[in-house]
């Protein structure tokens, strides 16, 4: 009679995925392969998405007249590269005021909740992947506030002498800066390079990469692209924004499946020694 191995217990399967010495007699991930602790994560994200807000504020600079003198040079390259589609976008999505005030709550809401929800589920389900994923996201987002300091930017629905209209206003809509509150705490000339773009590609490319059923990859597929055409119909974003951010996603990714897959002993030892110095000298 055939025998059939017994199942791996739940308990070893979770040292498995955490890189613990592996049953099977196979030796163990390296370590910069497998997810951290969560509550180490969680502390982590959350320090730096308040260190990346704060910055944001930070680097608000006291006169808008560099921003708008940058908006001036975007829509003339634009203009001269014949692809200058963010206004014809903007007022056919007026035309429709239902989509616009839909756009209005994908912009305010989708930019976080998806990311985070994307950031959960490669934790919990391809753990082996997590480190270096999110890595790449974390050096994007930090590389994009050197942008936003040497290049403020003013969005597209600051600019009514050329015709844009910013839908949140208009339809009097929820909207991410519907209040004056939201749009005090925060920097609204921080465009370039676009981060809506940025983690949404990320997001994509996560799902696309790692994901098994189908209709998960075309999510993978629509959501960035979803997320340009709103960007850029509620005015709030450039084309070149969007493609910056798509490159800057692109070259941190690059730049840590390098680092983690090619190199993950240096980066062992150069934690080890990052936690050696931390350690207070009795």
């Amino acid at each position: 009679m055939a025998q059939t191995a017994p199942a791996t217990p739940r308990g070893r399967e979770d040292e498995a995925r955490r890189g613990a010495p592996r049953h099977d007699g196979r030796p163990p991930l390296p370590r910069a392969l497998v997810a951290p602790p969560v509550w180490r994560e969680l502390l982590l994200i959350a320090l730096f998405y308040t260190a990346y807000t704060l910055t944001r504020l930070v680097l608000v600079q006291d006169g808008t007249g560099p921003a708008f003198a940058h908006a001036d040079q975007i829509l003339a390259a634009e203009r001269s590269l014949g692809i200058d589609v963010e206004l014809g976008l903007n007022q056919t999505l007026l035309q429709l005021p239902w989509l616009a005030r839909a756009a209005n709550i994908f912009y305010a809401t989708a930019h976080f909740a998806v990311t985070l929800g994307v950031v959960i589920w490669l934790y919990r389900g391809r753990p082996h992947d997590y480190r270096w994923l999110r890595t790449g996201i974390m050096v994007a987002t930090g590389v994009a506030l050197i942008g936003f300091w040497l290049y403020p930017l003013a969005p597209p629905r600051f600019l009514h002498d050329e015709g844009f209209v910013d839908p949140v206003t208009a339809l009097q809509s929820m909207g991410l800066y519907a209040s004056d509150a939201s749009a005090t705490f925060t920097n609204q000339y921080a465009a370039m390079p676009s981060m809506h773009a940025g983690w949404a590609v990320w997001c994509g490319f996560v799902l696309v990469r790692l994901a098994t059923r189908r209709w998960v990859k075309a999510l993978g597929v629509l959501y960035p692209l979803t997320t340009v055409l709103v960007i850029l119909a509620t005015a709030n974003h450039y084309l070149v924004d969007a493609v910056a951010g798509f490159a800057l996603i692109a070259a941190a990714l690059g730049l840590s499946w390098v680092l983690y897959h090619r190199y993950p002993a240096e980066l062992r030892r150069l934690g080890g020694r990052v936690r050696g110095a931390r350690r207070p000298v009795r």
